[in-house]
């Protein structure tokens, strides 16, 4: 090689790996507002997994924050909601919301693997979790609790906020607790198993970097 050669690449918008990096930024902020919540939510799905998590409910901080971390997408939550009375309505409609914001963030959903499935211990506790992007929403939700609660929060909000998230986000999802025995590691298994699903259906295939994943030439509807 001539000394001082210039090396420039014949791909610039593919990364070292040789995916090819979107164009257009993958990001949304939505805002949801009721007489029961106040929710702001903004997302970034070609990030690096930072999180900054306010709902007012711990366990669902700590939810979304390692949501976050295993799916690299970056997300941003404040919630202010009617705590006074219970958990609900603030899980289901942060559910709503980060739904909304990751099916505004793929825009037409170009070059996205689209599906993935991925199996994830927590411990004694092991979860499956298989996801179709495919714009069509539908949540199969199977995890048996050994508790009403986990702290304060109760575990039966965990299937609410899948089922949010599932049908805001328009994604074919299926969670399924094989087995467990701790309510805090079943939940978390079910977290990071749509973590790492959404990582992997999410990723730009290289091959198909301009085409939308489907034989009808669109997703959904």
């Amino acid at each position: 090689m001539a000394r001082g050669r210039k090396l420039t690449s014949k791909n610039p918008g593919r990364g070292r790996a040789g995916a090819r990096t979107p164009t257009k930024a993958r990001t949304a902020s939505v805002r949801r507002t009721t007489k029961e919540t106040d929710i702001e939510v903004a997302v970034s799905l070609d990030g690096t997994g930072t999180s900054s998590i306010a709902t007012g409910i711990g366990f669902l901080d700590h939810m979304l924050d390692l949501l976050a971390r295993h799916s690299r997408i970056d997300i941003k939550v404040t919630a202010k909601g009617d705590l006074h009375i219970d958990h609900h309505h603030t899980t289901e409609d942060v559910g709503i919301a980060l739904g909304q914001a990751v099916k505004q963030a793929l825009g037409d959903m170009k070059g996205i693997t689209r599906y993935a499935s991925v199996h994830v211990p927590m411990d004694e506790a092991l979860t499956r979790v298989a996801i179709d992007v495919s714009g069509r929403p539908f949540l199969v939700f199977k995890a048996e609790f050994v508790r009403d609660k986990v702290g304060a929060f109760d575990t039966e909000l965990v299937n609410e906020w899948f089922q949010a998230f599932a049908v805001n986000a328009g994604v074919t999802l299926h969670v399924e607790a094989l087995y467990g025995t701790n309510d805090h590691h079943i939940a978390e298994s079910c977290f990071k198993g749509l973590a790492r699903a959404l990582r992997a259906a999410l990723a730009i295939d290289p091959r198909a970097a301009n085409e939308v994943p489907s034989t009808k030439g669109k997703l959904g509807g």
